[in-house]
């Protein structure tokens, strides 16, 4: 409530009292709670980058993977470079466009009726689902039929993917205004009109976030691929044939040898796949806010 102090002066302040009280002991409760969650970011930031800089070179991100023994200053990772980059964009290209494909069925078209009901909890069941058991799943209905291959570890990120793109999108068409659409209703636009071009530009930037952290999730996943892909050294660009490699299994292969190269070059791994996340969500913002404004 503002409180007059002079005629013509309005004091903006909160009053005091009760709620002045618990609103600063909230907003201090929250400044804590941030400075908590970046604490341990900051370090597991900082020893990626300490130990994982000094392997860092463009033979390093290009070269071909040697044998566990290596030094640390033979060879590289550049197939799981390719292999992640292949099997993270072709998961990508499935599961984005279904998930808000779905997400706009549920808050658009779908309203209370039972496919949407399914859908929803369907969209909650897969949210908790571990990766190992999708994992497990894909080699199960496709692995064992098929053979391994980038594709089968791409349906795996697929599967992972999609709930979470389905939530975010949904919640950001939520936040869409009724009036944007009552307005369009009222010029003679269509349902499908006003969803295309009212609608998803609206929640477009919210709906990239989405998707940036289902990305986000399936690129470092490293349980699926294990069973999806297996693991080879050598560069495979055909993701629908063949064993494949990822930079996530990469890791998980050289973090669990002895030897010191092997070790630096899991360190390695861990820094490039931070980089390529970190790239790949500057560009998404930088598109997004392109999109905003040409919309605008």
């Amino acid at each position: 409530m503002a409180v007059t102090t002079e005629p013509g002066n309005i004091d903006l302040r909160e009053p005091k009292g009760w709620r002045r009280t618990k609103n600063r002991t909230a907003t201090a409760l929250m400044v804590l709670s941030l400075v908590l969650v970046i604490i341990p970011l900051g370090f597991v930031l900082f020893t990626v980058i300490a130990k994982g800089a000094s392997a860092i070179s463009w033979s390093f991100l290009t070269g071909s993977i040697p044998p566990n023994v290596a030094p640390a200053d033979e060879g590289g990772i550049g197939p799981a470079v390719v292999g992640t980059i292949e099997i993270t964009a072709l998961a990508t290209v499935m599961a984005v466009p279904l998930g808000v494909l779905g997400a706009v069925y549920l808050n658009e078209y779908g309203g209370r009726n039972w496919l949407s009901a399914l859908i929803g909890f369907m969209s909650d069941v897969m949210t908790g689902v571990p990766s190992i058991v999708m994992g497990l799943f894909i080699f199960s209905i496709w692995v064992l039929h098929f053979g391994y291959s980038g594709l089968a570890g791409a349906f795996a990120l697929a599967c992972l993917m999609l709930p979470v793109v389905i939530r975010s999108s949904e919640e950001m068409l939520k936040l869409v205004p009724d009036p944007l659409r009552e307005a369009s209703y009222a010029l003679g636009a269509t349902k499908s009109r006003v969803t295309l071009t009212v609608v998803l530009p609206a929640a477009i930037g919210g709906i990239v976030s989405g998707a940036l952290l289902a990305i986000a999730r399936a690129a470092g996943e490293t349980a699926p691929l294990l069973f999806t892909i297996l693991t080879v050294t050598a560069t495979n660009t055909n993701p629908f044939s063949g064993a494949n490699t990822a930079l996530s299994t990469q890791i998980f292969t050289n973090a669990t040898q002895p030897y010191l190269g092997a070790q630096s070059r899991a360190w390695g791994s861990a820094l490039t796949l931070i980089a390529i996340a970190f790239i790949l969500m500057i560009v998404a913002r930088i598109v997004t806010a392109r999109f905003t404004r040409y919309s605008n």
